[in-house]
């Protein structure tokens, strides 16, 4: 008997995998299957959710959280992440402005499905995080791609920002700290964004998941700050996976006009309805509770920061700038592309390179999947020994193509 061939829609066509989970799955599988190999690939705390968000938890355990909640989220985690967006963003939310979801990234695909339509431009600076693009095509949109350097810190300009826009765009996405860079928007750069945006009458979509990791004496700028006219126009993407390492828990939460909040939550309703209820009272404690875990992790984080950096840059061909925020280191590694392995391999793109690297017993994610041909992208928060060992990896696997 012969299998029937199924017809796949023809929007799937249109979006690629996830590059980081695809290197975090094939990492994943070869240390089951006993291969020594550090991966470097997802941005994932290694850090356990601090006890006090794990008893909150089980104390909900106890209570009752075997229903359903609204769609929309818990009333009271609800006016949670409000009175936590107004304390970071100086803005006037309520809890009618917020949608809590499955992870700030089904935040953005109930966002981009609720407020375009076919043909409607998103101005996306790159690089970017792998799947503002596919997210956009998905609901019918046209992402528009902005260049930027890291001679500028990888920061769009308002020149550049102007020159991309057309009569069908709407909205612009803006990440800072940035994932993959780790780059921080400075106050300047964002008035300038900010005056375009408000004088061409578009939306900025602010990704504030990695606000809360900004090391040194960088300042984190929320762009939404800087007055009410921007303040007006700006939607914001936030969530707790980030700040109290709780990936696995899959809270985030946007903040914007009433109306958007709530189409967004019927397209929830008629998909997921409500994020898990024990999670939602995980988050509930992350966010009202002790902040000091915050700031220990911060600290970890930043100690690893200034060492990757510095061992990636002690590689013969490797440059790396210093990330300002988030956890993610961003090298270009461009002068290993179109070398030789060892068996005479051509390495013709990143992919290819990274690819050789993980056989090589190190993970990094491909910069081209982040719109960044030629860089690769390191998540360190993860262990020093893990980084001091793969990064030496790294290091000894590239010495080996000529």
């Amino acid at each position: 008997m012969s299998n029937p061939t199924i017809k796949l829609s023809e929007r799937m066509s249109r979006i690629q995998p996830s590059i980081t989970m695809a290197v975090t799955s094939k990492a994943k599988q070869l240390k089951a299957e006993g291969v020594d190999i550090v991966s470097f690939g997802a941005g994932e705390p290694d850090f356990d959710t601090p006890d006090h968000i794990k008893d909150a938890a089980r104390r909900a355990l106890d209570e009752g959280v075997a229903k359903y909640t609204h769609v929309a989220g818990l009333p009271a985690l609800r006016e949670a992440c409000a009175t936590e967006l107004n304390k970071a963003h100086g803005t006037d939310l309520s809890a009618d402005n917020i949608i809590v979801t499955t992870g700030a990234k089904q935040s953005l695909y109930n966002l981009f499905m609720a407020m375009l339509d076919d043909g409607d431009e998103v101005i996306i600076p790159a690089p970017y995080w792998v799947s503002y693009p596919d997210m956009v095509k998905l609901a019918g949109g046209k992402p528009v791609i902005v260049e930027t350097s890291a001679d500028n810190d990888f920061q769009m300009t308002a020149e550049a920002l102007s020159a991309a826009i057309t009569d069908r765009t709407r909205a612009v996405v803006l990440n800072t700290p940035s994932n993959p860079t780790g780059a921080v928007y400075t106050r300047a750069t964002l008035e300038a964004l900010a005056a375009v945006i408000v004088e061409r009458k578009l939306w900025v979509v602010s990704d504030d998941i990695y606000r809360s990791l900004v090391y040194g004496d960088t300042e984190y700028v929320s762009i939404g700050s800087l007055g009410p006219d921007i303040a007006a126009r700006t939607i914001f993407i936030d969530g707790v996976s980030k700040t109290y390492a709780m990936t696995g828990w899959r809270i985030g939460y946007t903040g914007g006009p009433a109306a958007l909040i709530k189409t967004m939550a019927k397209l929830q309703g008629q998909s997921t309805s409500n994020a898990a209820h024990i999670s939602q009272r995980a988050a509930l404690e992350a966010i009202s509770g002790s902040q000091e875990c915050v700031a220990e992790m911060k600290v970890a984080f930043d100690e690893r920061r200034k060492r990757i950096v510095a061992m990636l840059n002690d590689i013969e061909g490797v440059t790396c700038r210093t990330p300002k925020g988030a956890f993610y280191a961003f090298p270009n590694v461009s002068s290993y592309v179109g070398k030789k392995t060892p068996d005479g391999a051509v390495l013709e793109d990143d992919v290819a390179l990274c690819t050789y690297l993980v056989d090589q017993g190190v993970a990094i994610v491909p910069g081209s999947g982040f719109g960044a041909p030629g860089f690769a992208r390191l998540s360190y928060a993860t262990s020093m020994a893990d980084i001091e060992k793969g990064v030496a990896r790294l290091g000894d696997a590239l010495k080996k193509l000529g």
